[in-house]
């Protein structure tokens, strides 16, 4: 690799806008994200799934799924 062109690479403490605070790698000092894997909703079991004209049904119909 050659010399002086790379980043720093340090510790980033990184604020959620739910309140979660975590560090990571980064070049960066600081950083503030909007949504993380605390608030997500799909890591927290909360996704709902708009079924359109009942394609989820027909798919399961398809593949013979419960």
């Amino acid at each position: 690799m050659r010399k002086d062109i790379h980043p720093n690479y340090v510790e980033c403490k990184v604020s959620c806008a739910c309140g979660n605070k975590f560090e990571i790698k980064s070049d960066r000092a600081e950083m503030s994200i909007d949504i993380c894997n605390e608030c997500h909703p799909f890591f927290t079991g909360s996704e709902k799934i708009l079924d359109a004209a009942g394609r989820v049904d027909k798919f399961k119909k398809k593949y013979n799924l419960s």
